[in-house]
């Protein structure tokens, strides 16, 4: 038997090389597959994270369009609102709110759609878009809320026609005229709270009318008044995703009590109360809201004005607004 320098029969040394070479193709092989597939994953990822960006990006122009931001001022009314979605990463949910200053007055509409999330968003760009138009045609609120009624159910067939669902949106219509007179009619949305220093109160504890949607609207449609807006007075109109937090044990969010330690001692500022209810209610809720969440802040900048005998008025300057109302983000 021929054997190698080492000792090692010279047939056994060739097959041990014959099996070293094919152990390390085959170790070069596997790492080619592993560098291809290491670039694949990284290309995947990489245009995966390009389409996250481009969605966020779209959904960010849909809430700029359906919820647009409103002016620090409309006539004479100091504004600030932020909106919540209880979906990750969305930024449009199913809560919506509007604030138009129109002849008849300034108008406010809040409304919350069933569910949330973009199933939801088709429904609240049916009840702005409507909501724009009314409000200036309309010289009562009934016939703002008729109007609504209408083009949500024209949404709801069409909606109907490719895909199975039952939807109803609450909805709040407040009318705010130049004297500071609050009307409004609501269809089982939550009452706004009126606040002052140190208070903080429904503006009304009136039953409001069913959801739209689930039933047709009466024939007639009272409208509920619901006192009157003081100069350096505020309303907080919220979603019930505010009042419905609930913490880990179950206890829902204390809302009225954090409103008037938010106005305590102190005039009413719409962005503290603004930043104090979103942070209470982020950390009530552990960062994680079960449903959307909206609020919007209407403060009273419009001068005094004292009536007397006849028609004589006396005015006299509101205080010093603060600065302009800034949405958080929570």
């Amino acid at each position: 038997m021929i054997r190698n320098r080492a000792g090692v029969p010279r047939r056994a040394w060739s097959r041990g090389r014959r099996l070293s070479s094919r152990l390390g193709a085959g170790i070069v092989g596997g790492a080619v597959v592993l560098a291809a597939g290491t670039g694949m994953m990284l290309h995947v990822r990489r245009k995966l994270l390009r389409e996250v960006r481009q969605a966020r990006a779209v959904a960010g122009v849909a809430r700029s369009l359906l919820l647009r931001p409103l002016p620090a001022r409309i006539d004479g009314l100091a504004t600030a609102a932020a909106q919540l979605s209880a979906d990750r990463g969305a930024t449009v949910g199913g809560d919506l709110y509007e604030v138009i200053a129109t002849e008849h007055g300034v108008r406010v509409v809040m409304g919350d759609v069933r569910g949330h999330g973009l199933p939801a968003v088709g429904t609240v760009a049916a009840v702005l878009g409507c909501f724009r138009e009314a409000v200036h045609d309309e010289a009562e609120l009934a016939g703002v809320l008729t109007r609504l009624d209408r083009a949500l159910a024209r949404h709801l067939r069409d909606r109907a026609r490719t895909e199975a669902m039952e939807e109803f949106v609450t909805v709040l219509l407040l009318e705010i005229t130049p004297d500071g007179d609050l009307h409004a009619l609501n269809c089982g949305h939550p009452w706004p709270y009126l606040l002052s220093v140190g208070r903080a109160s429904p503006v009304t504890r009136a039953d409001p009318l069913p959801p739209l949607g689930l039933f047709p609207l009466p024939a007639e449609l009272p409208v509920t008044p619901c006192g009157q807006l003081l100069p350096g007075e505020a309303l907080f109109l919220h979603t019930d995703g505010v009042e419905d937090a609930r913490d880990g044990q179950g206890r829902f969010f204390p809302l009225a009590a954090t409103l008037r330690e938010a106005v305590r001692g102190r005039p009413v500022c719409p962005q503290a109360v603004l930043r104090a209810v979103f942070w209470q209610l982020l950390r009530h809720t552990g960062g994680r809201p079960m449903d959307d969440i909206a609020i919007l802040l209407l403060r009273n900048d419009r001068p005094f004005v004292l009536r007397g005998a006849g028609n004589c008025a006396i005015s006299h300057d509101a205080p010093a607004p603060d600065n302009p109302p800034v949405a958080p983000t929570p």
